[in-house]
């Protein structure tokens, strides 16, 4: 008699756990390259699903793509036979079982163990699902044993395993920081995100939801280079769930994302096209700045992010934003911008807290791709401008060749424009050469780059 493999999505309905739902979403991330924080969101919705489980299943899937290297150093030394072929589907139950085992400590390890072993015992059979039960179980009595690469063979590769970064972008970080400040940034990467959020000034003032705070005895914290920006000390309080953010009363965005808009410092009145806008929050902040006075056409390429920049501004209120499709040369031949905002596809290098899966994704090859994207987008946007007009340029990435390089290249190229530099408009200690450059380790927000460019004269190209 054959034996009959189940499917595994039947698999999946039957041990409906937050251990099985991880396997599942490991298994589609690395099948399909799907982002982990789509996945996560369409099974959060499931409303039989605890809230206990949901905690879980954020916690694994995040957790066990953040220290997938190092997962796998350990595994590779206890699994018998050749890891690196089993099937995907098993190694992430292994990773799965050895993530609880080595960082959550509130979890014994025989639940950890025999739920990774039952998932892979109904797809695999009894025979795989003993191998996983062998490999735990000997890891779990052996933590003391485990043995990593020596910092003196290879300094870099210990670390890109310690760390659970690839090596070869350990070793682009050692060239520009030096070995002790790129371990804090790869510690600071390595920690769970912080959810900042902005107060909308044009419904709520700074001091009033302090207030707010401080009656209902919530502690926060008060970003130093944004007073704007707070994030809430006790990350079990969402203020996704809240009133305040339902009402419009504040967004949710990155301390970095907000001083972008600041070193805009876009005046009311004004008109601003945003030709990278989805979701939105940059463009929402720009209107608040604004007062919700002027006009700002938002436009992004793909056409189905444009819903997001309704839901924010309808949420926070605001009338002068116009999602106006995809394309930027549909506003060639119409009136030029007083300001235009880049806030360009990178290779977010800046937010691996957030997304650790972009790690994993991401080469020399795909940043000098984006490179050409960012070029070009540059490019079309000087069109847009007239006479003594304001260009933004930002990313979330902390990589050279898409920031400041990117600017001299530009800057080159088009002569008509200068720096304004950074300093003028924000602290100085998240400013450099004239940038906005922030690092998480240092100011406790994402890795962001800015740079605010002003057009001083007609180019010969417009005089004729």
């Amino acid at each position: 008699m054959h034996k009959v493999t189940e499917n595994p999505d039947t698999v999946y309905k039957k041990i409906n756990t937050a251990r099985s739902l991880a396997t599942k979403i490991l298994h589609k991330i690395e099948r399909s390259g799907a982002y982990p924080d789509k996945l996560l969101a369409f099974e959060l919705n499931n409303p039989d699903l605890k809230p206990e489980d949901k905690a879980l299943l954020v916690e694994l899937v995040m957790g066990v793509t953040r220290w997938k290297a190092k997962l796998d150093w350990v595994l590779v030394g206890f699994f018998h036979g050749d890891y690196q072929k089993c099937f995907n589907y098993i190694k992430n139950a292994l990773r799965i079982g050895l993530y609880q085992i080595l960082f959550l400590d509130r979890i014994p390890n025989s639940a950890a163990i025999d739920e990774s072993v039952e998932i892979v015992k109904r797809k695999q059979g009894y025979k795989t699902g003993g191998l996983v039960n062998g490999v735990l179980r000997n890891i779990a009595r052996n933590i003391e044993n485990i043995r990593y690469p020596k910092e003196y063979d290879d300094w870099a590769f210990h670390i890109s395993v310690m760390q659970s970064f690839p090596k070869w972008m350990v070793v682009r970080w050692i060239d520009r920081f030096g070995k002790e400040e790129t371990v804090s940034l790869m510690e600071k990467f390595n920690q769970k995100p912080i959810t900042h959020f902005r107060v909308n000034t044009l419904k709520l003032s700074v001091d009033e939801i302090i207030q707010i705070f401080k009656d209902n005895n919530v502690e926060f914290t008060q970003s130093p280079y944004m007073e704007e920006s707070f994030y809430l000390n006790d990350s079990s309080i969402r203020i996704a769930n809240s009133d305040l953010f339902n009402n419009g009363k504040v967004a949710i965005q990155d301390t970095s994302a907000t001083l972008v808009s600041k070193l805009a410092n876009p005046k009311p009145g004004i008109r601003i096209l945003d030709a990278c806008a989805a979701p939105g929050g940059k463009t929402c902040h720009l209107a608040e700045l604004m007062q919700n006075k002027g006009k700002i056409i938002a436009l992004d390429k793909f056409s189905g992010r444009l819903k997001s920049i309704v839901d924010n501004y309808e949420r926070l209120g605001f009338d002068i934003i116009h999602e106006k499709g995809t394309k930027i040369e549909d506003y060639r031949n119409k009136k030029l911008f007083d300001m235009v905002l880049l806030d360009v596809p990178c290779t977010g290098h800046g937010t691996f807290s957030k997304r650790p899966d972009i790690k994993w994704n991401s080469d020399d090859n795909s940043m000098h791709d984006l490179m050409k994207i960012q070029k070009r987008i540059l490019d079309n946007a000087v069109k847009f401008l007239k006479k003594d007009g304001v260009l933004i340029y930002s990313t979330c990435s902390i990589e050279p060749e898409e920031n400041e390089l990117n600017i001299k290249w530009f800057l080159e190229r088009y002569p008509e424009f200068e720096l304004d530099k950074a300093e003028n408009y924000l602290h100085q200690d998240i400013c450099k050469d004239g940038f906005m450059m922030t690092l998480p380790h240092k100011h406790d927000m994402d890795g962001a780059f800015a740079a605010r460019l002003i057009k001083k004269r007609e180019s010969e190209k417009d005089k004729k």
